[in-house]
């Protein structure tokens, strides 16, 4: 059964450009993990400031797998010495979810 991890971020305005910036900088970086089936930047259109950051996995153990190595080893990443960036999200809630129904296109 897959299961989907959905990362809310709250992006200040000022912030936005720059939050796409980095994740357009990495696109694809997570295409190879074991276990990956789908990712989706969602940017919001009005009434708030938390994107979405969609991502579905085989199962809880391969997106615990990625994120104790690939994602942890991206976040701590650069140059020891050197001064990382100030993350553009001021905040950050992890959903998790079962997919217990699904439906697509017929013939997708």
């Amino acid at each position: 059964m897959s299961v989907v991890k959905i990362n809310v971020l709250t992006v200040p305005a000022e912030q936005r450009e720059v939050l796409e910036k980095r994740f357009a900088s990495r696109a694809h970086a997570v295409d190879g993990s074991d276990g990956f089936e789908w990712f989706e930047l969602l940017r919001p259109v009005e009434g708030t400031d938390q994107y979405l950051v969609y991502t579905r996995w085989r199962d809880e153990e391969a997106f615990q797998a990625w994120m104790e190595g690939p994602m942890k080893s991206a976040h701590q990443g650069g140059q020891e010495g050197a001064e990382r960036p100030k993350p553009a999200a001021s905040g950050s809630t992890l959903w998790s979810f079962e997919v217990v129904q699904q439906s697509g296109p017929r013939g997708a």
